[in-house]
């Protein structure tokens, strides 16, 4: 009896063992899966759940040039607008989106999830940190500064009466200007493009770039042929500028002080008076005229020391072909076209018809 109950025993222990390796492999298998839900809770919670998903306000996030992956994922975690630089480099290796991360001056906010911030940053979705600006034909120097100023262009505070220096050598029609000549007239007045950190000599150079592409060769050519220089030129222009009320009548106007400069008679612009005084009248007072200054053109002969403005293309190339004509006078009535003479006593008739 003893021998058979032994012999039950022993076969009863493998079915014990197996049911035993069978509940281990069964709760081993639970620990795993709860162990897996848990690694993937987690992994949603760093990667999809924003680090603060209430937070509606955006902060601005510069990635500069040349940042990897791992840097660009430290600054997002130290500006607290991700909860972990690993769980971000992890995301953006999985995605292969190492490459696609671009530089540049962001709005993120900490209510996005690491997707989302990742589109944006891959995206290139960049803030606009630049100004589109519009310059009239006839902005001085300094309304060109204050219009800078006015759309936070920075580097427009460094402007200071600006010379043609240090440009001379790239630009060849500023070569035969002497040191220390104003760069009044040769900032081409139109729209540009500026970003909010540009430097000044990039500023100024947007501008001379664009004079040097709209005076054309053939341009260039109709001067040369003349025997002027294109200081003159541009100096003439910008007075032009300040007197027409159209571009219609600039050829007219700029006919009437060709034909003054070349038989010595003083100009008489009331522009260059409004220069001096700073003010804007349609006829300058009579105390005015007498102001002590070069740029008196009642006082003094010939074309004053620099250009008064930034001429415009049409003023340009009215100054380089002015029309033919015997006129020597010309008046401007309120709201009218402007009044041509060819004397004197025409010029004063017209001033009493038509300047009541």
């Amino acid at each position: 009896m003893e021998i058979k109950q032994t012999e039950k025993q022993a076969s009863r222990t493998p079915i014990r063992k197996k049911i035993e390796w069978g509940v281990f492999l069964i709760v081993a298998v639970f620990i795993m899966a709860v162990a897996g839900l848990a690694m993937a809770g987690y992994i949603y919670w760093e990667v999809f759940v924003p680090i603060d998903k209430r937070s509606l306000q955006e902060r601005e996030f510069i990635i500069e040039k040349g940042r990897g992956v791992k840097e660009i994922a430290a600054q997002l975690q130290g500006e607290q607008l991700i909860k972990s630089a690993f769980w971000f480099e992890t995301y953006i290796w999985y995605k292969d989106l190492g490459a696609s991360l671009k530089a540049g001056q962001y709005s993120l906010s900490p209510g996005l999830n690491v997707p989302e911030m990742t589109m944006i940053l891959s995206g290139g979705q960049v803030i606009d940190n630049s100004a589109q600006i519009t310059f009239p034909e006839g902005f001085t120097l300094k309304q060109i500064k204050d219009r800078l100023i006015e759309n936070d262009i920075v580097a427009a505070q460094e402007f200071n009466g600006e010379m043609v220096d240090g440009f001379q050598l790239q630009y060849k029609f500023l070569s035969d200007l002497p040191s220390g000549t104003s760069l009044e007239g040769f900032l081409f007045p139109d729209t540009y493009r500026f970003d909010k950190e540009i430097k000044k000599e990039q500023i100024i150079k947007k501008f001379l770039d664009n004079f040097d592409k709209k005076l054309t060769p053939d341009l260039r050519e109709k001067i040369s042929r003349q025997n002027k220089s294109l200081y003159e030129i541009i100096n003439l222009a910008s007075i032009v500028q300040q007197e027409a009320v159209g571009e219609e009548e600039m050829p007219m106007i700029a006919g009437v002080f060709a034909n003054r400069l070349r038989i010595g008679m003083a100009l008489e612009s009331d522009a260059t008076i409004n220069y001096i005084t700073g003010k804007k009248m349609r006829q300058p007072l009579l105390e005015d005229t007498k102001i002590k200054s070069p740029y008196n053109t009642y006082a003094n002969r010939g074309l004053p020391p620099t250009p008064i403005c930034n001429p415009g293309l049409a003023a340009i190339k009215a100054a380089i072909e002015p029309a033919v004509s015997d006129y020597l006078y010309f008046l401007h009535p309120l709201n009218e076209p402007a009044v041509f003479s060819k004397t004197l006593d025409e010029h004063n008739k017209n001033r009493i018809k038509y300047l009541k």
